[in-house]
């Protein structure tokens, strides 16, 4: 089995790249981090040590990033400072000014791990992991919104392409404003290599037109669960093709997961993933699908 390679999103995850919220989200300031009244630190540590076990109960080992009390309370959201590609990882440039310092706690353990570093996105160029989808091994999308900008989209292209790697880029509504945080992966995810869950309204229609242009089916998430949980109820990690994690509460979501084949494992949340604008997907950054 290779160490490292991901250009997948729903392939079976076999490692993954976790950090605990024991330490880093200890004392972190709510307003400041744009978090909701339900954040609790000491709630949103347990139930990421919950996530973290329905995770390596899957088979995916977990590989932690550090955890210590440094200030960096989203630097539990490992899905956004780097990007794993087969032939190594993208150090990632952040569009959420607090988060700046996340690409570098991800070059250390990469190198600590024996992982080559493909390339960096560097300023003023922005990519967060959460606006780059891999449609299949040879085509990624990847949203242009308030987080990921088209510098950041050409540098991708640029190191990518000589891998064989198309990258698409496709705009983003402003949505709820600047300070929330609306990714490419907030109105997708996908299930399997066919089949993605979708909140349609809030597509890039380029984009919708791609993955149905390809065959993949889509699942319509519920609306009114979408609006309730801020996007959260679309955010799930598949840990096999049809094989989801997802955070606890959105029934009809579920249900409609479910019918299209899905196995659903869920975990209460709302501490961590509600409160804090990021779900299952954003909480593992994949080292290894295969």
């Amino acid at each position: 089995m290779n160490a490292f390679g991901s250009q997948s999103m729903a392939a079976p995850l076999r490692r993954v790249l976790m950090r605990s919220a024991t330490n880093s989200m200890r004392g972190a300031d709510r307003a400041a981090w744009h978090y909701g009244p339900g954040f609790d630190p000491s709630r949103a540590a347990i139930q990421h040590a919950a996530f973290a076990d329905l995770v390596a109960a899957s088979g995916a080992a977990v590989e932690w990033v550090e955890d210590r009390e440094d200030g960096l309370s989203d630097s539990v959201f490992t899905h956004d400072p780097s990007l794993m590609t087969d032939h190594g990882a993208l150090i990632l440039s952040m569009g959420k000014d607090l988060r700046k310092a996340e690409p570098a706690l991800h070059e250390a353990t990469y190198r600590r791990l024996g992982i080559p570093i493909l390339g960096r996105v560097e300023a003023p160029g922005q990519v967060e992991g959460g606006d780059c989808v891999w449609v299949d091994k040879h085509t990624l999308a990847v949203g242009r919104g308030v987080r990921t900008n088209q510098e950041g989209i050409q540098q991708l292209a640029n190191i990518l392409g000589p891998h064989g790697v198309q990258v698409y880029g496709f705009d983003l509504p402003l949505w709820q404003g600047e300070e929330a945080c609306l990714h490419l992966m907030s109105v997708i995810s996908p299930l399997a290599e066919d089949l993605a869950l979708v909140h349609a309204p809030l597509l890039p229609a380029a984009f919708y037109q791609m993955l149905r242009g390809r065959g993949i089916t889509l699942v319509h998430g519920d609306a009114d669960e979408f609006h309730a949980s801020n996007g959260l109820s679309l955010n799930v990690l598949p840990t096999a093709p049809r094989e989801v994690i997802a955070v606890a509460g959105f029934p009809k979501t579920q249900a409609a997961m479910e019918a299209a084949g899905c196995v659903v494992r869920t975990f209460e949340a709302d501490a961590l993933c509600i409160a804090c604008e990021g779900g299952p997907t954003c909480l593992t950054r994949p080292i290894l699908r295969q």
